[in-house]
């Protein structure tokens, strides 16, 4: 055995999304890139804002003495009070720079996160359909994960939210808008959570903590809003990364926001720029944590993504699927038109369409499709994903 044989097991459950993502490389270099029309990762193709490209040639040329030096494992004091002041302008609330880490990415901030919070045993209430990526940073630090069904629009469940709670519980994680079904979750449900938390924790004789994972809450449609969970719940803490908002995917740049009035709120933030050292993190990049911290006023042009919204709804809906339109992000999560969604996803890749099973999201039945594409792909591939759905149909 050359390996472990705990990542050999992982490498065998390993993420649909890369997986997929793999095979679509594969078929790009035999069949060429415009035969193959990719839906597997969120990996957006828009370049970032040119305001962001501007700031960023400049940092590149300046020549300040300690540009790259060692800095506090939190992050750039100075980034961190940008940071926080934004967070207070949009809650009400007094953010400083104790309450911001910077951090490599929503995964890296979800990880921090987990190690300090949490000890071997302890357990992460997650809502399916859910990032696959959870359960393996849960594992990392010996967490177990309760899973809690969300209803048939992808809306949490109160009372699913409450069965998954036990006396081991430290944190209910919420993605919202949510990978992989672009549901936005409203301030009232997030409230009832809250006041589920709070009475759970009195009973628990500890706190658990709502973490909220908010990398695409600048990507919505229609006028829809994303409460500020700070205004909900004072056990709240925020991971996001600029990702997705700023088109940095390949930057990894992000932080943990923790509510001020969160019970030992010094402590907690003195457990995470602990577990920030000590996991190999350190501090995120520094020239990127200059760059973002003047950009938090910054919003992405949905344009695009608004387009391929309404070409992919429209088109799979006169091809006969079943689709919840999606509030947020750039993701949709349709019914497969057979029960085996993952022999559905292989009926489309016959098609080069790749898309990824709900099976690798905890919910069966479904498929995602990724559509932070050029929207040329996106009105392409409506033949494949009709004829695939007439193949399903016939099978029936």
């Amino acid at each position: 055995m050359t390996i472990s044989k705990k990542i050999e097991g992982m490498m065998e459950r390993s993420s649909w999304i890369r997986r997929m993502f793999d095979e679509g490389a594969k078929l790009k270099k035999t069949l060429g890139e415009d035969k193959i029309f990719d839906f597997t990762l969120g990996n957006p193709t828009g370049e970032p804002p040119a305001r962001v490209s501007g700031e960023l040639c400049k940092l590149a040329c300046d020549n300040l003495p300690g540009t790259h030096r060692y800095m506090p494992n939190a992050g750039l004091p100075e980034v961190r009070e940008q940071v926080a002041a934004h967070l207070a302008h949009e809650s009400g609330l007094p953010f400083g720079a104790g309450n911001v880490i910077m951090t490599v990415g929503a995964g890296g901030a979800l990880n921090v996160i987990i190690k300090a919070l949490c000890d071997p045993g302890d357990e992460i209430v997650i809502l399916a359909p859910y990032f696959a990526e959870y359960l393996f940073y849960a594992d990392n630090h010996q967490a177990a994960v309760k899973v809690a069904q969300t209803d048939e629009k992808f809306q949490p469940v109160i009372g699913e939210i409450e069965k998954a709670i036990g006396p081991k519980t430290r944190i209910v994680l919420l993605n919202s808008p949510n990978n992989p079904t672009g549901a936005v979750y409203p301030a009232q449900t997030i409230q009832e959570i809250s006041r589920l938390l709070d009475g759970k924790s009195a009973a628990n004789g500890r706190p658990i903590y709502l973490v909220m994972d908010e990398p695409y809450r600048k990507l919505t449609y229609d006028d829809v809003a994303v409460p500020n969970v700070f205004k909900l719940s004072n056990r709240a803490i925020v991971a996001t990364s600029h990702s997705k908002d700023l088109n940095l995917p390949g930057e990894r740049i992000g932080y943990i926001a923790i509510h001020p009035g969160i019970e030992g709120a010094a402590k907690v933030f003195d457990a995470m720029t602990l577990a920030n050292r000590i996991l190999g993190f350190v501090n995120a990049p520094a020239l990127f944590q200059r760059l973002v911290g003047g950009m938090q006023d910054v919003s992405p042009d949905m344009t695009v993504y608004a387009a391929n919204r309404k070409i992919l709804v429209d088109g799979l809906e006169a091809a006969g699927y079943e689709i919840t339109p999606p509030d947020g992000g750039f993701y949709i999560f349709a019914k497969s038109p057979i029960a085996d969604d993952i022999r559905f996803v292989d009926m489309l890749k016959k098609r080069n369409v790749l898309t990824v099973p709900g099976a690798g999201f905890g919910r069966a039945g479904h498929f995602r499709i990724a559509y932070c594409c050029f929207s040329e792909q996106c009105e392409k591939a409506l033949p494949g994903f009709a004829a695939a759905a007439a193949e399903a149909k016939g099978l029936g």
